[in-house]
């Protein structure tokens, strides 16, 4: 299933959860490419193809998970630029934060982003969130 194959950004600073989320889709046997960003600015330079990383993210059939508390630039900020530029503001984003806040909440679907997700305390909860995750993307359409 080659063609349905999602390219995965994840932006990021807690490398406990950078580890959660490769250990959750190691054991949901995901097997989209998974990319990483510590802050906003790091998954801008990814985006636009500036990153220095390899092999570079391609530029089609892009997915985007979003923590909101990160240095530097943070995840409404990065909507924020997202969302003005024309080559990137067709990405869906979902967020996955701890952050509870309704003015979070309301400023990021404000933003257009396809979700809101607080992060699970236990990892158990964590591999379903993922799982569930999974079985909306292969379902979705994404140019």
């Amino acid at each position: 299933m080659e063609d349905k194959k999602i390219h995965i950004l994840l932006v990021e600073d807690d490398e406990v959860d950078v580890m959660n989320v490769r250990r959750a889709f190691k054991k949901n046997n995901i097997v989209n490419p998974l990319y990483m960003a510590a802050n906003g600015l790091e998954a801008l330079s990814i985006l636009r193809g500036e990153g220095k990383i390899e092999p570079a993210m391609p530029q089609v059939r892009r997915l985007i998970l979003l923590d909101l508390n990160m240095p530097r630039m943070n995840g409404i900020e990065f909507l924020r630029e997202l969302r003005q530029d024309e080559c990137l503001r067709s990405i869906p984003v979902i967020v996955l934060t701890t952050s509870n806040e309704d003015r979070d909440k309301v400023e990021a679907y404000n933003l257009n982003v396809a979700g809101y997700i607080l992060k699970p305390v236990t990892f158990s909860n964590f591999v379903e969130v993922m799982a569930t995750l999974n079985r909306y993307w292969m379902l979705s359409e994404i140019p």
